[in-house]
């Protein structure tokens, strides 16, 4: 892939992410929406940010939902590393958003934590990459 390619694709899972995070803070406000949903969006808009990252810096990564194993893919000395040392919470909402099991359904009050964490990596990220050179700023 060439560098243009690269840079473009870093910013189209970058995209992907705000749309993400755009769909899951919208439905926090639709009365009678599960929180699932926005959790399981939630988790989604880190994964693509973090892989945003990955991309730009041409590691390769596993097609896995595991937020923390993603993070660590990325050198030291990116703020994501610090800012977000735990993301285990947050890489929850792949699976228990999404299937019925041995855990208690979402509440609105995971739902709005789940965005806000998630707001928070992608800003992060966005932060990160300008610092390395790619405007990565969410319009």
């Amino acid at each position: 892939m060439s560098e243009p390619e690269r840079l473009s694709e870093a910013r189209r899972w970058l995209r992907y992410a705000k749309e993400d995070l755009l769909a899951a803070e919208t439905l926090l406000k639709v009365k009678g929406m599960s929180p699932r949903h926005a959790c399981w969006l939630a988790q989604q808009c880190a994964e693509k940010a973090l892989k945003a990252i990955l991309i730009f810096l041409q590691i390769d990564f596993p097609y896995r939902h595991d937020l923390d194993a993603l993070r660590n893919l990325i050198p030291d000395g990116w703020q994501i590393k610090q800012t977000h040392p735990d993301l285990a919470d947050l890489t929850e909402w792949a699976v228990e958003a999404r299937y019925p099991g041995d855990w208690p359904d979402a509440t609105e009050a995971d739902a709005r934590a789940a965005v806000a964490q998630a707001r928070s990596v992608l800003e992060s990220v966005q932060t990160d990459l300008a610092q390395h050179g790619l405007d990565a700023e969410i319009r």
